[in-house]
């Protein structure tokens, strides 16, 4: 492989919605260019950005990817993304740290829900880009109707730079508008024959070809001047416009084709070379100095000290862990010592190595602009920043979103729970969006992630690459216990059964204390009837029993305890006694305090485009939900409100269904409040039935 300067670099995403074609793609720009000697599909399973199990599995893409193509002696990074929400996290990774995108648009389906999403991904970074109008030879492909999606849905400057010839089976070329030359496709090589403009076309290719001599010439006062005196602008002084008008993110070139049979990819890698943003070009990146609030930069140089950001992590049962990153500045060679300043520790890199999909190829070294890889970093994670330790910067991490679905997970195999625990763990570093945790009260191992999908993939991957299996339920809600009345009650434990006996008597008065109070326990023995040494066993007799109610066995709280009176014997009593007989007191006096069950609330915000918000309202309300306020964001809506969580444990698929796709929540702990009897009566009854 050639020897590359940043300048000659172009690092891409390539986005879009689940569908569109955007791997398939992937793989016609490295068969193009030459990289792959044959096309890999992902249908059949040859795909090599598609590389993992679960995704030939699924035949849709789970994970980012990364691969290069060299072409016109420029290196073209390629990160291949999925386009399914669920795994947004990984998306905006990969969005954070590239130049450029390519948004890919089905010419049936026009602008779907997640293109809208990544393409406000790409605006929050600022990335130039290019939108790419795949599968026109499907049936239904029109691509007018595709353009028009996309500038009704994207408020930017779009412009095409080519034209279909025929759509559907009849597809089978383009004319590029800059050069105004018509390509016929032989083959999904990519392999074109210049010809001249089909007759019929050729309004059509003036009025848009005026009318991307405009949008051109507009990102650039010059090259205006110029178009205003002639009227007309040469080939190269487009290309020149073009890549002004595209690095600035002033203008978006629209190009189509056919990523299978390899229809407009060339044109893709020279829009790609000639008009897409150099690492170079993008100037310097910001960062903090650890420690301080002090911003600090990094040039796009060689000279400058070496950084990075860690945007991926893949955990290998074999190979150890594999950690990706991208250099900002600076150079690093193989067997170097990099200090992580978010880590506070010295990490010793062997090979490093550049993406091939699942291989690698061996790196001599890296300068800014490079996506490399380095294998067995002991606790360098996704999200950090590598750097020289003698001038230390923090870049900004992506932040990691909560989570909106659990699943209570319990092991296949008896003995498997440990391996659980330490799988999950190794999970958890390749995608920090999945979570672990054990809910005391219901003593359930709990795994959270994104979506169902989500969870499942990740299960899958637990299964093939650390041999655990488990079984996915319903997690069961944490409801709990509380009083409304009061009560002043004896609880008297006398035991003689030959020799020393056992005895504790004792009085408590049970009252309810306010929502979130706790459990309060008071002595008020006057004159020693109950010595001193014993009173403390009644107090952790009660706390024991407190912990299995006596509606449906969940916790009781929020409730007070005085101790009142009580007798004991010299001889028989014991710390023992008394425990029994402080929980027999509270057994048997809850029952006359009007025990009730209690739910937890939750705050909940959702996300919809506004023509859904009456649907979702609705929705909402026949969950036992409150709306409080509304927000917005953009042309979304946001529903802010409380909700039963005992509502929303599956809402993840529903709100998904109900909104086509383009709905998303989260919601944080409120507080507990009483079930309503008629749903009470239930829960009791089934808790009594699993007794």
């Amino acid at each position: 492989m050639a020897k590359y300067e940043s300048k000659s670099l172009r690092n891409l995403v390539v986005i879009g919605h689940g569908g569109t074609g955007k791997t398939s793609l992937c793989e016609s720009l490295l068969f193009v260019s030459g990289k792959s000697e044959r096309l890999g599909r992902v249908d059949d399973g040859t795909s090599s950005m598609d590389y993992e199990p679960e995704e030939q599995k699924r035949r849709v893409s789970i994970s980012s990817s990364a691969n290069f193509v060299e072409w016109e002696k420029h290196k073209i990074n390629i990160i291949d993304t999925p386009g399914d929400s669920n795994f947004s996290f990984d998306i905006k990774c990969s969005v954070s740290i590239v130049d450029n995108a390519v948004v890919v648009v089905d010419a049936v389906g026009g602008v779907e829900f997640q293109t809208q999403k990544v393409w406000e991904l790409a605006d929050e970074f600022n990335l130039p880009r290019a939108i790419f109008i795949n599968r026109m030879d499907r049936e239904r492909a029109d691509f007018n109707r595709a353009l028009e999606s996309i500038k009704t849905k994207f408020k930017k400057k779009v412009t095409p730079i080519c034209l279909p010839i025929g759509a559907e089976d009849k597809f089978k070329g383009i004319v590029d508008l800059i050069s105004s030359k018509a390509y016929l496709f032989s083959d999904n090589k990519g392999i074109c024959k210049a010809t001249d403009i089909p007759s019929e076309m050729m309004d059509a290719v003036n009025t848009l070809r005026s009318t991307m001599i405009e949008d051109i010439a507009e990102a650039d006062d010059e090259l205006m001047n110029k178009y205003l005196e002639a009227g007309e602008l040469s080939p190269e002084e487009l290309k020149s416009g073009l890549k002004k008008g595209v690095s600035s993110g002033n203008l978006i070139p629209v190009i189509c084709g056919s990523a299978i049979k390899g229809i407009g990819v060339s044109l893709l890698l020279d829009l790609a070379v000639n008009s897409f943003a150099s690492p170079v070009d993008r100037g310097t990146i910001k960062g903090n100095i650890p420690g301080k609030n002090d911003a600090e930069e990094r040039q796009p140089s060689e000279d400058a000290p070496f950084s990075a950001i860690v945007f991926k992590t893949i955990a290998d049962p074999y190979a150890g862990r594999l950690t990706l990153f991208r250099v900002y500045s600076g150079t690093l060679n193989p067997d170097s010592a990099v200090y992580n300043p978010s880590r506070k520790i010295t990490e010793k890199f062997g090979h490093i190595f550049f993406l091939e999909g699942k291989n690698q190829k061996q790196a001599d070294g890296l300068i800014p602009g490079d996506i490399a890889g380095v294998a067995k970093l002991k606790e360098t994670i996704t999200g950090d920043t590598l750097c020289n330790e003698k001038a230390p910067i923090i870049f900004n991490r992506v932040a990691i979103p909560p989570p909106i679905i659990s699943f209570a997970i319990e092991p296949k195999t008896r003995g498997d729970e440990d391996k659980i625990a330490s799988s999950i763990h190794r999970l958890t570093e390749e995608d920090p969006t999945i979570v672990f945790s054990r809910n005391v009260q219901t003593r359930e191992m709990i795994l959270s992630g994104m979506g169902q999908v989500h969870i499942e993939v990740n299960i899958d991957k637990m299964k093939r690459k650390f041999g655990v299996e488990v079984n996915l339920n319903t997690p069961k809600v944490p409801y709990k216990e509380t009083i409304k009345g009061k009560t002043n009650v004896q609880g008297k434990y006398k035991k003689q059964s030959g020799g020393r006996g056992q005895f504790g008597d004792c009085w408590i008065d049970i009252e309810p204390m306010p929502r979130g109070g706790g459990f309060q326990f008071q002595d008020k023995i006057v004159g020693g009837v109950i010595p001193n040494n014993y009173r403390p066993a009644v107090e952790k007799g009660i706390v024991e029993a407190a912990a299995k109610g006596v509606l449906a066995g969940y916790p009781v709280v929020d409730f007070k305890i005085s101790l009142t009176d009580g007798s004991y014997h010299t001889v028989d009593s014991s710390e023992m006694a008394f425990k029994i007989a402080g929980s027999m007191a509270f057994q048997k006096g809850i029952m006359d305090c009007q025990p009730i069950l209690l739910e937890p609330i939750v705050n909940i915000n959702i996300e919809i485009p506004e023509e859904y918000m009456g649907d979702v309202i609705g929705d909402l309300n026949s969950r036992r939900g409150r709306v409080l306020g509304m927000d917005t964001n953009g042309s979304n809506q946001i529903i802010k409100g409380q909700v039963p969580l005992a509502e929303i444990l599956k809402y993840a698929p529903d709100l998904r269904s109900m909104t086509s796709g383009r709905g998303n929540f989260t919601y944080t702990d409120s507080r507990y409040e009483e079930v309503p009897s008629y749903i009470a009566d239930k829960i009791i009854a089934s808790s009594k039935k699993e007794e």
